[in-house]
């Protein structure tokens, strides 16, 4: 579920920020690539602060605006704690999906734009009959981008809740990584069944990584084939 929320977040803030007549777009830039820098751990700390069923700023706007009657145990709640920890994800690599779609948008050349600006379209003219078409190439090589990088959850979700509670925020590699050299699960590691797990996802990924090559290749291709005409 993350994936199409960080894609489809970061798409709208880059369209915005590519603006050039945003003078304060490198702040904003900066403003949401930063989330991309703390370590899990230090993730982690502030999370449990802000959410913190115990006087966290969180639950206190939300008593005080009177959308719940108690405090919610964000962390600690199995009904709840999924849904934090896939948010703190978004949150956190929000920016670097972010600049991949601005690494996109800039590909397109302004001309385009000032050709449709002169025949009398507007923003959204421009958004469906320009943008959205020309993103077609790059939004299929984010999308695997965005869908490998998600797979790679294993040490926010191991700081934030280790899996828990009562399993509820078990990943794969989580999954993996208990029966491998948890004691506290079992009485001995379950080695060969971790192994095993492990195998089914790497052979999973490794599915998707051949899929991001084709599509670049695909990609590369088009363009090139783009070129040609141009030149013809």
């Amino acid at each position: 579920m993350t994936v199409p929320i960080r894609l489809g977040l970061a798409l709208v803030i880059a369209i915005v920020l590519n603006d050039r007549a945003m003078k304060l777009s490198p702040v904003f830039r900066t403003f949401f690539f930063v989330p991309l820098l703390p370590t899990p751990a230090i993730v982690r700390i502030l999370i449990q602060s802000l959410f913190s069923p115990f006087h966290g700023p969180v639950n206190q706007v939300l008593l005080g605006l009177g959308i719940v009657s108690e405090p919610i145990d964000f962390l600690g709640n199995p009904s709840a704690a999924l849904w934090t920890v896939m948010a703190v994800q978004v949150w956190k690599t929000l920016g670097i999906t972010m600049i991949y779609w601005l690494a996109a948008l800039q590909s397109i050349p302004a001309e385009l734009y000032e050709a449709a600006q002169v025949d009398g379209a507007g923003a959204l003219a421009k958004l469906r009959s320009i943008t959205l078409p020309l993103l077609k190439p790059f939004a299929a090589i984010i999308l695997l981008v965005t869908a490998v990088n998600t797979l790679r959850i294993f040490d926010l979700v191991q700081t934030m809740t280790g899996g828990g509670p009562f399993f509820a925020t078990e990943v794969m590699e989580v999954y993996i990584y208990r029966h491998a050299f948890s004691i506290q699960t079992f009485s001995v590691p379950r080695l060969g069944f971790a192994s095993a797990a492990g195998v089914f996802f790497g052979l999973a990924v490794m599915v998707v990584a051949l899929v991001q090559g084709w599509v670049i290749r695909q990609a590369n291709q088009a363009r090139i084939d783009r070129q040609i005409r141009g030149f013809g």
